[in-house]
């Protein structure tokens, strides 16, 4: 039993641990919430596109730790129908002008903020001005600069900000991180992760350079960066990239594909792609003595994992987004630091500009010593 248990709280902690964050009080209560009777901290929802309408918005009623209880957007149609739907009074409704007016509102706790990646800092700015905590969507904003001011205005202001990524909470992708940590098959020595899908959307914002900050890298191979930097345990100390553009019509200002080489102290090489033109969605972890990896792996839902030994790597599929921010407001309410802090949005950052100008310049670019 104690031997199971340990496995778990490594499982629950070990990505917290690569971040270099400390394991304080960190159980299985982030994979699987336990009801209890605390109080629950209001959460107000800053964005309400498909993302917030259609996943956020369902999962806080499904939370522990948490609930409903703002809205902020330049729509007020979409305000009108979720107020309706949950119960929203109108002095939880805001728009982006008046988000610092939340100071005077006790309800709200926390601000996710789900706008493109752009707004991120002004979202998180106005939010931290208003003296509540903040969840932001990743990636983190599009510059390193405007990340150090977000990570900064929190820290003055005393609140947590933390950033979403919600593999960093998914059982498999812990239990690979354990494969990989405790190297159950030798150390690892190679990982290739991809993910992509045909965008067929020219008015996808995605695809705007001033909102986005770039194409598929920035919205889908970070997921592909975290799994390589995760089971690393460590910082790569040199990036090359290479990237495309299938169709220049469509991708006016952003790439349409990418590869990116992470290169290791240790001799780890990781390569990760993104696409907008072809599906993928996967990562595969080869070391000394066998190999293992999650198809599909980046999923809201129906990841799954197996190991080239035949043994079963298969947990029970959970909500991404109740257990995130329950483990958020659970940061919040004991006092502890979040596994996933603006830090860890600053890391992916630096490493994604890093593989921009390599692309650009076609050679790779030295990081650090890892």
């Amino acid at each position: 039993m104690s031997k199971l248990l340990d496995r778990r709280e490594f499982i629950a902690g070990a990505l917290a641990a690569a971040a270099g964050v400390p394991l304080l009080g960190t159980r299985l209560s982030a994979l699987s919430p336990q009801r209890s009777t605390r109080k629950q901290l209001g959460f107000a929802l800053v964005g309400l596109g498909t993302l917030s309408r259609g996943q956020l918005a369902p999962a806080l009623q499904r939370t522990t730790n948490c609930r409903l209880a703002g809205l902020v957007t330049g729509t007020p149609a979409s305000a009108a129908e979720m107020q309706s739907l949950y119960g929203i009074p109108d002095r939880s409704v805001y728009s982006y002008d008046t988000m610092e007016r939340m100071a005077d509102n006790p309800d709200i706790d926390v601000v996710y903020v789900v706008t493109p990646n752009s707004l991120h800092a002004d979202h998180t700015l106005a939010a931290v001005r208003a003296g509540k905590h903040v969840y932001c969507e990743k990636p983190m904003e599009v510059s390193v600069a405007r990340c150090e001011t977000m990570i900064a205005a929190a820290r003055q202001a005393g609140v947590q900000l933390g950033i979403a990524y919600r593999c960093q909470f998914e059982p498999h992708h812990l239990e690979c991180v354990r494969l990989a940590r405790e190297e159950v098959f030798g150390k690892v020595q190679e990982v290739e992760a991809g993910f992509g899908f045909r965008m067929r959307d020219a008015e996808q914002w995605r695809i705007d350079r001033q909102l986005s900050g770039g194409g598929p890298l920035m919205d889908l191979g970070i997921y592909a960066l975290q799994t390589a930097r995760m089971l690393a345990g460590r910082e790569p100390v040199e990036v090359s990239a290479v990237q495309s553009n299938a169709d220049p019509e469509m991708f006016k200002d952003v790439e349409s594909d990418i590869t990116v080489t992470l290169t290791f102290a240790d001799g780890l090489v990781a390569r990760c792609s993104s696409s907008y033109t072809a599906p993928v969605n996967s990562f595969t972890a080869r070391a000394e003595r066998g190999s293992f990896g999650m198809q599909p792996a980046y999923s809201y839902a129906g990841n799954r994992g197996w190991r080239s030994d035949g043994a079963p790597l298969t947990f029970p599929q959970i909500n991404h987004f109740v257990a995130e921010m329950d483990d958020f407001a659970d940061c919040i309410l004991t006092g502890r630091q979040t596994r996933v802090p603006g830090e860890e949005g600053l890391r992916d950052l630096r490493i994604m500009m890093a593989a921009y100008e390599s692309a650009q310049s076609g050679r790779p670019v030295r990081l650090g010593d890892g």
